[in-house]
């Protein structure tokens, strides 16, 4: 009797459930139902980390921790929790270990709330030449890369910074395809419903909002502030890490013949973090997963945008979410950059499900700290 054939593209929640279940994903540790998300799961840190003098890829037939015996600075446990300092680079095993099939790759990329906190996180497995891959038929331990850039973290095992999506074979969606759902579903959409996107090209782009909701268009991260807790939601008063930006603070007024306003222009620098949001709507179908492109230098020497994930339901109209934009982890790169109202600074790229996942990201029952929102700083702060 013949096997049902699977269909190629982004596993679902059920999915993940199934291969956990069979071991194809495992831990020493009991795998909660919390940590799978519609189109990925969440990683844990592990018990031990080691503070590293520079980043580091393994490299073809290197295992990490043969890697960490000649580079590690320091061992320490995270079993009772311990600071992660700004300007460091740690190492972290976690939690999760894999045995994929040849028909099962993954790729990672850090939570939202990871990187709206600016902590750099990428994933990295043995052999890798590349972060944030996990090739097909992987077979063993996963480890971070963690190295905060603008506030100190505490972290414990069992924290979450990172997450890995899994796909089953190839599945691609053309700009054709893209341009189709655009057409037919409305990805992107404006305000008013017009200034629908520039031609999709390599992925939908997005535009920064420079006009902003009561004069306000972003905020700015203060340094040298206090610790942040990694597992406190709702705890710290957003004063004492963020300054606001206002339209006051945009410099050379410049005329916009889009939505017949004078509207201003913001300068980045490269020694700041800045969280800001995207002048367009999102939204993800159910049946498709998103990710935003973090760096592209043809739309700027800035990078746009450290988690990149968008789960299916994300921004729905039908989950009543249809004003949900995307919120901007902007960092410049090397030199001052400066950013205008209707620039695109980013793209998102839709890959097709492999199958709907039972529940949608903003679903009753789910985490969703991000849907319907608008300008909006990490969890962690009121």
């Amino acid at each position: 009797m013949n096997k049902e054939k699977k269909e190629n593209g982004v596993l679902s929640s059920q999915e993940i459930f199934s291969l956990i279940n069979n071991n194809t994903i495992y831990s020493e540790q009991e795998i909660d139902k919390e940590i799978i998300q519609p189109a990925s799961i969440d990683l844990r840190l592990g018990i031990k980390a080691w503070r590293v003098p520079a980043s580091f890829l393994p490299g073809k037939g290197n295992k990490v921790s043969n890697r960490l015996k000649t580079l590690a600075m320091h061992e320490f446990s995270l079993m009772d929790g311990a600071v992660l300092e700004c300007g460091c680079v740690y190492i972290v095993k976690l939690l999760e270990e894999l045995s994929l099939p040849n028909d099962l790759s993954g790729i990672a990329n850090p939570k939202s709330s990871t990187g709206r906190l600016d902590v750099f996180t990428r994933l990295i497995v043995d052999g890798a030449q590349e972060f944030e891959d996990v090739p097909s038929g992987y077979q063993g331990p996963l480890y971070a890369e963690i190295s905060p850039r603008t506030f100190s973290v505490l972290v414990r095992t069992g924290s979450r910074l990172n997450q890995l999506r899994l796909r089953r074979g190839v599945s691609i969606t053309s700009d054709k395809e893209m341009e189709i759902l655009q057409e037919h579903v409305g990805l992107v959409r404006s305000q008013d419903d017009e200034n629908l996107p520039d031609k999709i090209k390599n992925g939908v782009p997005l535009s920064v909002d420079l006009i902003g909701k009561n004069g306000l268009i972003g905020y700015k991260a203060r340094k040298h502030s206090m610790l942040i807790d990694i597992d406190k939601p709702n705890f710290y008063k957003k004063e004492l890490f963020w300054e606001k930006i206002t339209t006051e603070d945009l410099i050379s007024q410049s005329y916009s013949s889009k939505n017949d306003k004078n509207v201003g222009s913001l300068i980045l620098s490269p020694d700041a973090f800045y969280i800001l949001a995207s002048k367009e709507y999102v939204s993800v179908p159910s049946n498709y997963a998103a990710e935003m492109r973090a760096y592209d230098t043809k739309v700027g020497e800035f990078r746009a945008h450290y988690a990149g994930f968008f789960d299916p339901g994300f921004g729905l109209n039908e989950l009543g979410a249809s004003e949900t934009r995307a919120v901007l982890e902007v960092r410049s790169h090397d030199v001052p950059f400066l950013i205008e109202q209707d620039q695109t600074v980013c793209r998102l790229v839709y890959e097709p499900m492999a199958s709907v996942p039972n529940h949608l990201y903003g679903e009753a029952g789910g985490n969703s700290n991000y849907q319907a929102q608008g300008l909006k700083l990490a969890k962690h702060f009121i």
